[in-house]
């Protein structure tokens, strides 16, 4: 997983504004702080599609391009970007009984896999979409 930093803005007045020195152009909003890391990270993903995927500049690196931003309250968001490689890998965990049948029965009801929903689950988790 690759992690782009993302600046964040707030105007009394207005949503919260993201942009990211690395993805000159990968804009993002969001009106509230809940939708802000998932709303950034739907960004990158339709920003890098198709694109070559750039290195992250180095944390030290942003806080100093961020330093007036930061200096009139912006703050840094840490945007994960998972590289799907598209070819299913067999793991073996353990989970509690109970814990798996209420998986099993989740899954059933969105009418997916248990592998499927442990995924997108996982997904929802990483991109902070509750």
């Amino acid at each position: 997983m690759i992690v782009y930093q993302a600046i964040v803005h707030k105007d009394e007045d207005s949503a919260f504004g993201v942009h990211f020195p690395d993805l000159p152009g990968c804009f993002s909003a969001a009106d509230n702080l809940d939708d802000l890391l998932a709303n950034a990270c739907e960004a990158v993903i339709l920003y890098l599609e198709g694109e070559k995927m750039p290195v992250p500049s180095p944390l030290s690196e942003i806080l100093k391009l961020a330093a007036d931003d930061l200096a009139q309250g912006a703050f840094l968001l840490a945007v994960p970007y998972m590289i799907t490689k598209g070819r299913p890998t067999r793991v073996n965990i353990s989970l509690d009984r109970g814990m798996l049948d209420a998986i099993d029965n989740a899954a059933a009801i969105r009418k997916l896999t248990r592998s499927a929903f442990l995924t997108e689950a996982a997904r929802n988790e990483i991109e902070g979409r509750h």
